[in-house]
């Protein structure tokens, strides 16, 4: 199932987040453009609630290079260069990280893989040891003989001169996979230095609550071996796959964020017509979506709601739902830097349909306060999939409109 490189890491317990409500892959939902609004669908504000300022700083957004098609992730290497997964299959380098860097294609063997729908190349990340390993982790699905096979985690060394991209081993394999519906894929590095990958239920109905299936769930593994880390929630499970859950009954999570300071874990899901969410993920616990109906109806039913209390008494509230539409929310991350000036801490979410940027600021116990778009990235560049603090406190976005995508720069204005 595994390819195994080294000795695991020392794991923590951690906390996490999840973002709850977007739409059906594609739907699109209203937001204030350049207002701050307190969005439903949020629990109850802590009692004393620590005061902080909103206002959105006007921003600056640059375009660093061009070229792109559906650019899916952004990973940023020691020397000041970044490496961008595109959908159908290629993995591009770009030699810096300002306005006019050059984009070259990384030679890499990725004729496996299968880019239908919404699968293809999608998440990555760099390792941290990336100056001395050079290795950096890919999600794709994978396709034998053309035909689909599963969704894995790939690990690959890149040359020293990033032209090329060797092919180390598959981390792991076995996540399920579709016609192409509801691939997730995003991986993320926790606090604790385990590597977090959200999932997609790849639109079949008995997949979230299964907790024997990879798909519709929040993963916890190790990054070097690809074991499933000693203190998971369900470690002792006879089933191999169970002990890999973080949490479960989810949609489709393409957004994995850890919290500065905390380590909280959140993540964004595509709801189906309505109610896209941001989540706050609970080691072990349910998030409450099953279009089987417990295995009472066939096929997939997207009529229930994306946390069904009812049926779930114990599934944990969504932090922020999208409500009556969808914005199809994709990466989430967290702002770091007092350049950000009151939005320091604030939650980025990117939105495919609804083409804008979400900016979520939360309160000390991980509730929502508030909801603000800036007017600078409310549209002019479509849609909008990765979203990655960079190294010099700047955030990158990448679009994903299929015809010379960008990767765009955005930071406060001086």
């Amino acid at each position: 199932m595994r390819t195994r490189y080294a000795a695991p890491l020392a794991c923590v317990a951690i906390a996490a987040v999840t973002l709850a409500g977007c739409s059906g892959d594609d739907s699109v939902g209203e937001v204030p453009s350049t207002a701050t609004s307190t969005a439903s669908g949020s629990p109850e504000p802590s009692p004393s609630p620590a005061p902080r300022s909103t206002a959105v700083p006007d921003l600056a957004v640059e375009v660093v290079a061009d070229g792109f098609e559906h650019g899916w992730d952004i990973g940023f290497l020691p020397d000041g260069r970044a490496l961008v997964t595109e959908r159908p299959g290629r993995i591009s380098i770009v030699s810096g990280l300002r306005e006019g860097a050059e984009r070259t294609r990384v030679r890499a063997d990725l004729d496996d893989v299968y880019a239908r729908g919404e699968g293809g190349l999608m998440g990555m990340v760099v390792h941290p040891d990336f100056a001395s390993s050079r290795l950096f982790t890919t999600c794709q699905t994978h396709a034998v003989d053309g035909a689909p096979e599963d969704i894995r985690l790939v690990t690959w060394r890149l040359a020293a001169d990033g032209g090329s991209a060797e092919r180390v081993g598959d981390l792991l394999t076995g996540l399920p996979i579709s016609t192409g519906r509801h691939s997730g894929c995003r991986p993320e590095l926790a606090a604790d230095g385990a590597l977090l990958v959200g999932t997609g239920d790849v639109a079949r109905g008995d997949v979230p609550q299964d907790r024997t299936s990879l798909g519709g769930k929040v993963l916890r593994l190790d990054l070097e071996t690809g074991e499933p880390l000693p203190d998971n929630p369900f470690a002792s499970a006879k089933d191999e796959r169970e002990r890999y859950v973080l949490s479960y009954g989810h949609r489709n999570v393409q957004g994995v964020a850890v919290q500065p300071g905390t380590g909280a874990v959140y993540t964004a899901e595509h709801g189906p017509s309505n109610n896209d969410e941001v989540n706050r993920i609970e080691p072990g616990a349910n998030y409450g979506w099953d279009p089987s109906q417990g295995g009472a109806v066939g096929g997939y039913d997207e009529s229930v709601p994306m946390t069904d209390r009812e049926r779930f008494p114990d599934a944990v509230p969504a932090v922020w739902q999208s409500g009556r539409t969808t914005q199809a929310v994709c990466s989430a991350e967290f702002l770091e830097g007092e350049q950000w000036g009151g939005l320091e801490g604030a939650l980025v979410v990117t939105a495919l349909k609804g083409a804008k940027l979400l900016l979520l600021t939360l309160e000390d116990d991980g509730s929502l306060a508030e909801v603000a778009v800036p007017k600078e990235t409310d549209g002019p560049f479509g849609r909008l999939r990765a979203a990655r603090m960079g190294p010099d406190g700047a955030l990158y976005v990448t679009t994903t409109n299929g015809d010379d995508d960008q990767l765009l720069r955005v930071a406060p204005r001086p």
